[in-house]
């Protein structure tokens, strides 16, 4: 059986005071009423594409709210099954339930999905530290809303539909792009990363596979991305640009294996070409036990100065 929601009118400030379920207040800063929601009666916003994570900055949060409360008010909507939509608030939703708190201050809006969308999304955005993937949901799923609102604002006949898509489209991207200070291009190559199978898309989070490769990479279909997968495992070696890049040229003619992923993963890259590594373990019988290495590298050099002046006098003979 559905829960039914607690009926709370936001006709006025009195109304809700006086005459509801919920203990009610006004915010100061926006002045739309703030009424303490049973956490039981919240639920996130349907594919919330943001993290909630109980790391270091959780634990800081729990902490404020325990000792504080919870000074800025999430915001939600009715939902029709019963119950709230969480749009804003979810680490907040979170730190409360860590807490012990039975309630969290929310503010109720009317809104319709496409401008709930857009309001979580923003909403989100402005925190310091968003991975990869959650740019890439969060800017798919705003512009999947503005495109909608567009679209039941500017209809169109039939013959005009698809040059329509495509320019509304640009159009989109580049009006989010704004809002977000990316170029209208860069938004369609994060929301590229959608098309990344999850292993992939974690590589990608965890700076295992760079942004660039990464958007090469999701335009595989999912039967070559899990030979990717597999190279990857075989080979132990993560794609570069190029490889990524050359991988793409060859999937979309339809003539990559994953024997080819296999060879092409085990090439050596330009940057391990360029690079001589010396283990700490060969060099330590070379210096005493209580160098470090630091001093190790800084001997080193000095050797090999005396040997680029002692090789110069020689070939000067």
């Amino acid at each position: 059986m559905k829960k039914e929601r607690s009926n709370i009118q936001l006709s006025s400030y009195d109304d809700i005071f006086g005459g509801n379920d919920y203990e009610s207040t006004k915010s100061e800063a926006s002045g739309d009423a703030v009424v303490e929601i049973p956490l039981s009666d919240l639920h996130p916003f349907k594919d919330h594409p943001f993290k909630v994570r109980d790391d270091e900055e959780m634990a800081k949060t729990v902490e404020s709210v325990k000792e504080y409360g919870v000074l800025q008010p999430a915001i939600v909507r009715a939902d029709e099954s019963g119950g709230y939509e969480l749009i804003s608030g979810h680490r907040r939703y979170r730190a409360s339930e860590l807490a012990g708190k039975e309630a969290l201050p929310c503010i109720v809006k009317e809104l319709d999905d496409d401008a709930a969308t857009i309001l979580m999304v923003d909403s989100n955005l402005q925190r310091e530290e968003i991975l990869p993937s959650e740019r890439a949901f969060a800017f798919k799923m705003k512009l999947e809303a503005i495109r909608h609102q567009g679209e039941r604002v500017d209809l169109v006949t039939s013959d005009e539909t698809t040059c329509r898509q495509v320019g509304d489209k640009l159009k989109a991207a580049d009006a989010l792009g704004q809002d977000v200070g990316e170029s209208g291009r860069q938004i369609q190559r994060y929301i590229r990363l959608t098309n990344l199978r999850p292993e992939l898309l974690e590589m990608v989070d965890n700076k295992a596979i760079g942004f660039n490769p990464a958007v090469e990479l999701s335009y595989l279909n999912e039967a070559q991305q899990n030979d990717l997968l597999a190279a990857i495992a075989y080979s132990q070696a993560i794609p570069s640009l190029s490889q990524a890049q050359r991988i793409k040229k060859l999937a979309l003619n339809g003539e990559i294996t994953q024997e080819g992923m296999n060879i092409i993963l085990s090439e050596e890259k330009k940057s391990e070409l360029d690079r001589v590594t010396l283990k700490n373990d060969v060099l330590k019988k070379y210096f005493p036990k209580s160098y470090t290495p630091k001093q190790m590298e800084e001997t080193i050099i000095k050797l090999l100065d005396q040997w680029q002046k002692k090789r110069s006098r020689d070939m000067s003979l």
